[in-house]
C-alpha cells in the first residue's frame, strides 16, 4: 500500500492521475481548490485538502493535513497561466502584476515551499517518487510569448534539478515531465474519457499518465531526470 499526493488533482491531467495512479489498497491525497471525485469504489482511500496554492501559509495547511504520515508519491502538477495565453490576442504589456505574481507563486513558490514542508513525509518512505509537471514552455527554443507562464516553468526544471542533488542522498527520486499541448481530457466517477486529436497536434493525456506509472514503477536505483513530451506536430 502507497501514499499519494497530487497537487492540482480535481481537473485535467491530474483528475486523471488520481484515478489511474494509485492501486487497490492505496490512500490519496488531493490538494486543489475545488473538490475532486472522491469515490473509493475502486478500493483506493481519496482525501482532500481544500487549499489555494496561490495564498500564503499553504505548505504549513498541506503538512498538517499529512500529519506525520509517510509518503510514496508526490505529483506537482499545479499550474495556471496568463488569461490570455496561447492566443493571437495575448499581449504582455496588459498583465497586470498581480496576474503575474499568482501564476509564479501556484507554479513555482508554492511547489518549493510545499515540498520543504513535506521532506520529513518523503523521508519516512523506502524511495520516494517527486514528479513536477512541468512545461515545454519552459524549455529552450520555446516559441510561447506567455512571460510569467515561461518564467514560472523555467524556474520549475531549475528547482527540479536543485533537488534532487539535495535529496539524493535521501534516496529520493525527483523529475520533471514536460508536456507539450494535452488533449481534453473528462473525468466523470472515476472514468477518464479523451478527445481524440487525429491531426496529432494534442498529446493523449493516456501517454502522459503511462509515463508517470512507468517513472513510479522504476527500481529505488533509478532516478529519471527530465523528460520532454512533444505532439508530434509541435515545433520545439
Amino acid at each position: 500500500m502507497a501514499n499519494i499526493l497530487i497537487f492540482g488533482g480535481s481537473r485535467g491531467l491530474g483528475a486523471a492521475l488520481s484515478w489511474t495512479v494509485p492501486a487497490r489498497g492505496d490512500a490519496l491525497w488531493l490538494v486543489s481548490r475545488s473538490r475532486p471525485d472522491l469515490d473509493d469504489r475502486d478500493g483506493v482511500k481519496r482525501i482532500w485538502i481544500e487549499a489555494d496554492l496561490a495564498m500564503r501559509g499553504v505548505a504549513a495547511v498541506v503538512a498538517a493535513a499529512m500529519q506525520e504520515r509517510p509518503l510514496d508519491v508526490v505529483i506537482y502538477n499545479a499550474g495556471i497561466w496568463e488569461h490570455s495565453a496561447f492566443r493571437d490576442s495575448y499581449d504582455f504589456l496588459e498583465i497586470d502584476d498581480a496576474e503575474t505574481e499568482r501564476i509564479i507563486t501556484v507554479n513555482l513558490t508554492s511547489a518549493v515551499t510545499c515540498i520543504r514542508a513535506l521532506l520529513p513525509n518523503l523521508r519516512k518512505s523506502a524511495g520516494a517518487k517527486l514528479i513536477f509537471i512541468g512545461s515545454t514552455s519552459g524549455l529552450d527554443n520555446s516559441a510561447g510569448r506567455e512571460v510569467a507562464y515561461a518564467a514560472s516553468k523555467f524556474g520549475l526544471r531549475g528547482a527540479t534539478h536543485a533537488l534532487r542533488e539535495n535529496l539524493r542522498a535521501d534516496g529520493i527520486a525527483v523529475t520533471c515531465l514536460n508536456p507539450g499541448n494535452i488533449g481534453t481530457i473528462t473525468v466523470e466517477r472515476g472514468v477518464a474519457s479523451t478527445t481524440p486529436h487525429e491531426d496529432r497536434a494534442m498529446i493523449p493525456p493516456q501517454d502522459l499518465v503511462a509515463i508517470v506509472k512507468c517513472v513510479i514503477g522504476l527500481s529505488n536505483a533509478s532516478c529519471v531526470k527530465e523528460i520532454d513530451v512533444m505532439a508530434m506536430t509541435d515545433s520545439v
